[in-house]
């Protein structure tokens, strides 16, 4: 597996775990996800399969293609908001590793397609 496999299997872990920290306390779930937090779980899955950037993927918070329909991402902002801070307790080593990778610099691919959408026209 190479190294940006391993990075979108890492993205695929974390937003799996956070989905589950607020699950968990918010929603009351065990250890199954209540059916929103399951249909937000398999959208996201979904979503990063279909990734264009593929292994050269920024992380979402960085990427110049909003691929998320606006309700799904206000959905996925209201996990990260609340589980992100909570990561750096219940999984210190992805979280860290996250915010490392927001602070890498985007892929040629994805500053070609950020330059694209930047143009007027």
């Amino acid at each position: 597996m190479s190294s940006a496999e391993r990075r979108v299997a890492r993205e695929w872990k974390t937003i799996q775990a956070m989905i589950r920290i607020a699950c968990r306390n918010l929603h009351g779930g065990g250890k199954a996800l209540c059916d929103g937090c399951e249909e937000l779980r398999a959208y996201a899955e979904r979503r990063l399969e279909k990734c264009p950037f593929a292994e050269e993927k920024p992380t979402c918070v960085m990427c110049p293609v909003h691929c998320y329909e606006a309700a799904m991402r206000e959905r996925v902002r209201q996990v990260m908001r609340y589980a992100g801070p909570r990561m750096l307790l219940r999984h210190p080593i992805l979280a860290l590793l996250h915010l490392r990778d927001e602070r890498r610099p985007l892929s040629k691919k994805a500053q070609k397609v950020a330059e694209r959408l930047q143009r007027p026209g």
